[in-house]
């Protein structure tokens, strides 16, 4: 379950966008979260597994902001119990979170995103890395169905801005419509 993006196969994944010249230059205009989301929707559209595109998605965010130190996903399983999927960062103990407990079980158990700007000063946070100062939780949801968060720290106070909250959502948003689809399908996490 603790698999890292960063490693030879999301490389490859990524450089497969490099064969198209032409769509590139017209990619290097796009504000960043565009290009996460184009590169999103030519991975599926080319077939990729479900797996990949959560990998890819993660790296995508990772890369979005030098402020964002720890990226990850963490899907919700019927038994009330977040996993840990595909992150980039360092290991973490947390790999199993109950929903209630810390920030990203409140998230679901409050059904809200949630941006702590100095985890230091919050009560229910669970301690990732001694170096973590902010953390943002934002929910991967279709209406009031939750399918996962992705949850991304940061050693710097206050680093999510408006701008980088918005971006973050966006790509949670098409994620949500990639777990309904595979919802549908009558798979689940």
């Amino acid at each position: 379950m603790r698999d890292n993006p960063s490693g030879s196969r999301a490389r490859g994944v990524r450089s497969a966008g490099i064969k198209n010249p032409a769509r590139n230059a017209d990619l290097s205009r796009m504000p960043k979260v565009d290009k996460i989301i184009a590169e999103l929707d030519r991975l599926q559209e080319s077939g990729a597994p479900f797996e990949d595109l959560l990998k890819a998605a993660v790296q995508g965010l990772h890369e979005l902001d030098d402020r964002f130190h720890w990226t990850g996903i963490y899907e919700l399983f019927p038994d009330n119990v977040l996993r840990l999927g595909p992150f980039i960062g360092a290991p973490t103990d947390h790999v199993f979170i109950g929903v209630g407990r810390g920030v990203c079980g409140t998230a679901v158990a409050e059904r809200r995103n949630i941006n702590v700007p100095d985890v230091r000063l919050e009560s229910n946070y669970l301690a990732c890395s001694t170096e973590t100062r902010s953390e943002l939780v934002i929910l991967i949801r279709r209406g009031e169905k939750i399918y996962a968060q992705v949850d991304i720290d940061s050693h710097q106070v206050a680093a999510f801005d408006e701008s980088s909250v918005t971006s973050v959502q966006r790509v949670a948003d098409w994620l949500a419509t990639l777990y309904a689809s595979r919802e549908r399908l009558g798979r689940t996490p």
